[in-house]
């Protein structure tokens, strides 16, 4: 028992440091390593398993929407990068280029992918010739790099997963019918799958995408009271379309132009997976995106029939989830640690007293609940317990939500509330550029979004400078 006092030990407790107890979960449930490039991390089969999950999740309630996956060049050409005027000054400051090929200069620096609407939009202006090509639905999972200052695995890193949407449509109705039908996917996905539960809305003029005309998103929270951008979810409106001549010839023989979405998510939903459900033992992860579901842990191994017993029991509940048996040499104890600490949902125990009585025993990782049942009806109860743990996780996680939104009416309450009441604060805004960079500049605080269905009027004056309100904001500091 002292090698599982020690294992928990080693993970410093998310209310003393977070960010350790973050970086300790990550590495000891073993999802990433260091590489020796500086800001890149190398995805462990435990983390690219559930890397994998979302991937096969999303990629499917894409399809049913009639998404097709596509794959561009990694390398985009400066001259291309320079044709929207917004864009590249919002990606400039990490960008990272290539300027030799073999041993020789190139005639012109290309830019490794930091995003794709470029080279999407120089494949439309030749694909898209009339309105029967409309619309272009097209998504792409790819990996992007990004030169950031400050990195941590899996939240910032200087190259990460993704998938990127591009759509072309005929009409600006038709390309914001499928802007908020992508982040209706993406609330659904990160509430029904990764019980994680979300804030809709739409990013302030500072804050949206550059080059986009508007910007949709969903915003989580994190234990530590830190917002999450989850996905986000673009109208491009015509811009891109008149910097790179995407036009098609519409019904009535005259030349239009299309327009253009843009929607993602990365794989910094695994750092949101981590810090809104993992607890001082390690990682807890929801069934649904879990790779392995439940972990049979024979106990007394050695002795006749219990090994045996345990794969039986695999073989009866791989009918109805994801399951293995840890028939490793540990003791019991260390099993149980070590399976804590990766986040399986469920844990079966089984030995020669249960054998005997025709029994097993459930643990759950979400609260640590054991419940002893019958093996003849094993395959049902954890079908049952792995939805009820799934559903249980997510309340968990939307009452903290809903516990930790402030409302502030005055510029006194909403800098109390940002320094003592970690979570979101809910304050009016009069919709100026220089409240906003007051309230960033003095609190570290931003805007996350202007909620979706939330019309409360908190008080008719800008928290920041007192003029005339005009909506409702969620601020908050974020990752």
């Amino acid at each position: 028992m002292s090698k599982d006092k020690k294992m928990v030990e080693a993970i410093t407790s998310r209310d003393v440091d977070f960010a350790q107890w973050y970086t300790d979960v990550v590495k000891k449930a073993d999802l990433i390593a260091y590489s020796s490039i500086k800001g890149c991390t190398i995805f462990k089969p435990a983390g690219f398993a559930i890397w994998e999950n979302i991937k096969a999740e999303l990629d499917k309630r894409f399809k049913e929407t009639g998404v097709e996956n596509v794959y561009m060049p990694v390398f985009i050409p400066e001259s291309l990068l320079q044709k929207e005027k917004d864009h590249v000054e919002g990606f400039a400051p990490e960008v990272a280029w290539v300027t030799m090929g073999g041993v020789n200069n190139l005639t012109e620096r290309l830019c490794v992918r930091p995003t794709s609407e470029t080279v999407f939009c120089d494949f439309y202006k030749d694909d898209i010739q009339s309105y029967r090509d409309l619309p272009r639905v097209y998504n792409q999972w790819c990996s992007v790099v990004r030169w950031e200052k400050e990195t941590r695995p899996f939240l910032r890193t200087r190259e990460f997963l993704w998938q990127e949407g591009h759509t072309a449509h005929a009409t600006f109705e038709e390309a914001e019918n499928r802007t908020k039908q992508m982040l209706d996917i993406y609330a659904t996905f990160l509430e029904d799958f990764l019980a994680i539960p979300v804030v809709k809305g739409i990013k302030t003029e500072k804050e949206k995408f550059a080059g986009a005309q508007s910007t949709y998103t969903v915003e989580s929270l994190m234990y530590d009271g830190k917002a999450l951008q989850s996905a986000t979810s673009h109208n491009f409106g015509d811009g891109f379309a008149k910097a790179f001549g995407i036009q098609y010839t519409d019904k009535d023989n005259t030349l239009k132009y299309v327009y253009q979405t843009s929607w993602g998510m990365t794989t910094r939903t695994i750092g949101a997976l981590i810090m809104v459900h993992g607890d001082d033992n390690g990682l807890k992860l929801p069934p649904r995106v879990a790779p392995t579901q439940v972990m049979v842990v024979p106990i007394l191994q050695k002795k006749e029939g219990v090994l045996d017993k345990a794969y039986e029991l695999k073989d009866r509940l791989s009918k109805v989830c994801r399951v293995k048996v840890d028939d490793t040499d540990k003791s019991p104890g260390w099993k149980f640690s070590e399976q804590e600490m990766r986040g399986i949902p469920l844990r079966v125990e089984i030995g020669p007293k249960d054998i005997e009585n025709n029994q097993a025993v459930l643990v759950r990782r979400d609260t640590n609940e054991k419940i002893t049942i019958d093996l003849g009806d094993i395959e049902a109860k954890v079908s049952k317990l792995l939805e009820t743990i799934q559903n249980d996780m997510y309340q968990v996680a939307k009452d903290y939500l809903n516990t930790h939104i402030s409302d502030a009416h005055n510029y006194d309450e909403f800098t109390d509330a940002i320094e003592n009441k970690p979570g979101f604060v809910r304050a009016m805004w009069c919709g100026n550029r220089e409240c906003e960079d007051k309230i960033k500049e003095e609190t570290t605080a931003t805007s996350r979004c202007i909620p979706f269905g939330d019309d409360t009027c908190l008080s008719d004056k800008c928290v920041c400078c007192g003029k005339p309100a005009k909506k409702l904001v969620y601020w908050g500091k974020a990752y």
